[in-house]
């Protein structure tokens, strides 16, 4: 074993242990990173709201292109700073958060060099609609949040020009979204300016609430306010942002669907994966790896359709699934009671695998209606820190026909519990964490825990017929599938017909769910291979805990010891687990 590994894996063994040596250096990294955090909140206002900061609860940020270098500046200075501590000075426990916020310094420098912020926006996600859920995050406990939210209000004009400046240069470039996925997408900004009365508004809906509490005259003059702000600034500045969208943007936007081919596109791919898989594979590594876990899965996948007793052949079978009424809810409140009712039943079993559970409880419910035509089939949303609202488990409640019933436990384990809720909760509630390490995600391991928890459903017994175990091997298969058509389509050119047709001919996915989710990975570059490479590691290091720790093997242990460091990045986690294992598992 190397040197170098055998020091880190002793020091990994003293952090665990809860051993504290501290030294010098430790001061000036803390400084350092306490500095830079205050830094970072000021200069995102919508992030401190979401972590319990209010001092800039009037101000929506700006993004402008001298902010944007500014922030690079200021980023690659720290990358210096950073660079004059001395790692191996540190104190165990300090040497990993060294690490991980190294990673997220040098992260955020090369997306500045590389103008992603020209492209602010995925297939199902964008600045202009993530706004909506604004009314949500803010606090609404006084008068005076109530008039920070109307300022925050006041600003969306000049935050969306701002974005509009950002857009053309991106177009000018050539840094753009391609084409096939932005029709479409002006659905959320139509949502709001085609809005005929204020009040109709989902930023409207906060005084609709307004305490009882509040004096008389100062909740009828917040209602004024806010009615009048959202017809002369917001409605305005929506109906502005569509006229450049729909009219200039898209028709304007490249054809080409590869990242590969954007200005310095190979450097960015490879960085979108460094950056979301946080190792160093070439994209050629990884489809070879996802066309082998295609192969594996489709074997399991055959045996479960023998187990069916379904007569016909793999095709058949998948249109079986895509096409019989048995496997679809007919109302959104069904698809919604299914979901809570396998998310309760999963509750029960926890305490048989975890040893440490969280606090915060989630709720289920469905995705907005002004994203859900081109959103996934669920994603967990965090609760915003120092609120008043649980976790959220959201189910995609659009086109009913698309969402498969036998794939619902496996979408509740990975992004309830065990899967996102449980792990980000726990992180979230791990107060002696650096607030860099708190609340940031690493999408390599929250996603890698993910799928790994999907996986850890079987051995729960939350999967009850064949078609639900199908259901998961048609998940699994559908990660494995992304390693392929995520570096097909980004750096072997391929194009969006064959990713179609490759998702199609190995899962069970419904048609709407494969072209929403082919567009994904189009506009999101290197995020969708973080998934299965997580998982195969997560998997890994519990085979190696298994098979080194023999009868000491504790699963309850290992999944608190995989969960215990919060959002990490793969080498860490494999560093850590090694030290866990080399502790005798405790």
């Amino acid at each position: 074993m190397p040197v170098a590994r055998i020091r880190l894996l002793s020091l990994l063994v003293a952090l665990s242990s809860g051993a504290a040596l501290a030294t010098p250096a430790d001061d000036a990294f803390t400084a350092l990173t306490t500095r830079e955090w205050a830094w970072g909140l000021k200069d995102s206002p919508q992030s401190a709201t979401s972590v319990d900061v209010h001092d800039y609860d009037d101000q929506l940020g700006h993004v402008d292109e001298a902010s944007q270098k500014a922030r690079l500046a200021h980023l690659g200075d720290v990358q210096k700073q950073l660079g004059g501590i001395d790692s191996k000075a540190l104190s165990p426990e300090q040497q990993v958060n060294f690490t991980i916020y190294k990673a997220q310094i040098d992260n955020s420098v090369a997306d500045l060099r590389l103008h992603l912020y020209e492209m602010p926006m995925t297939s199902d996600s964008s600045f202009y609609a993530d706004l909506a859920f604004l009314p949500k995050a803010h606090p609404f406990n006084s008068v005076h949040d109530y008039d920070n939210y109307l300022k925050r209000l006041g600003g969306i004009p000049q935050y969306f020009d701002e974005y509009t400046s950002l857009l053309k240069q991106g177009l000018k470039a050539g840094r753009t979204l391609p084409r096939v996925v932005l029709t479409g997408r002006d659905k959320p900004m139509r949502d709001v300016a085609e809005l005929k009365d204020p009040k109709d508004s989902t930023f409207y809906a906060p005084f609709k609430t307004i305490p009882a509490t509040f004096p008389a005259a100062d909740a009828e003059r917040l209602k004024r306010e806010g009615e009048r702000v959202i017809k002369d600034a917001v409605i305005p500045a929506y109906a502005k942002l569509m006229k450049y969208f729909v009219n200039d943007y898209v028709p304007h936007s490249r054809q080409n669907i590869a990242a590969t081919s954007l200005p310095n596109g190979k450097e960015f791919y490879q960085q979108q994966i460094r950056e979301y898989t946080t190792v160093d594979m070439t994209p050629q590594q990884i489809h070879d790896l996802g066309l082998s876990e295609v192969k594996r899965i489709h074997a399991e996948m055959e045996t479960v359709m023998h187990e069916a007793k379904f007569e016909g052949d793999f095709a058949a079978f998948l249109k079986f699934l895509r096409t019989d009424p048995q496997f679809y809810a007919k109302t959104p409140d069904e698809l919604l009671m299914r979901a809570r009712d396998i998310a309760k039943r999963i509750d029960g079993k926890l305490p048989a695998y975890f040893g440490h559970l969280p606090r915060l409880p989630y709720g289920v419910e469905p995705v907005p209606e002004a994203i859900a035509p081109f959103y996934t089939s669920g994603r967990y949303v965090p609760a915003a820190i120092g609120g008043k609202e649980s976790g959220t488990y959201w189910v995609n409640t659009y086109d009913l026909p698309s969402r498969p019933l036998y794939a619902l436990p496996s979408l509740t384990l990975h992004e309830a519990v065990p899967g996102h809720h449980l792990q980000g909760a726990l992180a979230g509630e791990q107060g002696e964490q650096p607030n860099f390490r708190r609340y940031s995600y690493i999408s390599a391991y929250g996603e890698g825990w993910g799928l790994y928890s999907e996986h850890l459903g079987v051995e729960m017994g939350i999967y009850r017929t064949p078609y639900e175990h199908f259901g998961r091997l048609t998940y699994e298969m559908w990660r494995a599938c992304r390693l392929v058509v995520d570096t097909g389509m980004h750096a072997m050119g391929w194009s969006r017909d064959q990713a179609l047709a490759f998702l199609r001919d190995n899962t069970a996915l419904s048609e709407h769910e494969i072209t929403t989710e082919v567009d994904r990975y189009i506009s999101w570059p290197g995020q969708a291979l973080s998934y299965k490479l997580g998982e195969l590691k997560i998997r890994e290091l519990r085979a190696k805990a298994e098979k080194q720790l023999g009868e000491k093997f504790d699963l309850r242990a290992f999944h608190d010891a995989v969960l215990s460091l919060g959002s990490v990045p793969l080498p860490l986690l494999e560093q850590h687990i090694d030290a866990w294992i080399a502790a005798g598992g405790k």
